[in-house]
């Protein structure tokens, strides 16, 4: 069997290669089947092809911060308790403070937050 498969340099092939991939999600190929490899194969272009013209940005600290509480019904006054001051907590959500070590360490530690996502640069509100 030959597989029509192509390199993804254009938005026309990655277009192709979204529209070839399609039905693999719809009816998944047969494991170790020629089918799968080509799958395999569509997806790992896709995947390169998306990282390098349409890369999604890490959310910022803040917003990381946020993410983390809605999906584990975490409340303003819970990131308070951690921070020590329901005026703290306020500031960096309302980013007029920027996260200080102390409180990255603390939502690392306590709350499971990778520090990596917590570390990185971020605009204040003016």
């Amino acid at each position: 069997m030959q597989m029509d498969m192509r390199a993804i340099r254009t938005e026309a092939d990655y277009d192709w290669a979204l529209a070839e991939i399609e039905p693999y999600f719809e009816q998944p190929p047969e494991p170790n089947s020629p089918e799968a490899d080509r799958f395999d194969i569509l997806a790992a272009l896709v995947k390169v092809y998306e990282d390098e013209h349409h890369p999604i940005d890490a959310p910022d600290p803040v917003a990381t911060i946020q993410e983390w509480m809605a999906r584990r019904g975490l409340r303003q006054r819970d990131l308070a308790d951690l921070f020590g001051s329901k005026s703290r907590a306020s500031e960096v959500l309302n980013r007029k403070r920027p996260l200080t070590m102390e409180m990255v360490f603390r939502l690392s530690r306590d709350w499971g937050i990778p520090a990596e996502a917590l570390i990185a640069p971020y605009d204040l509100a003016a």
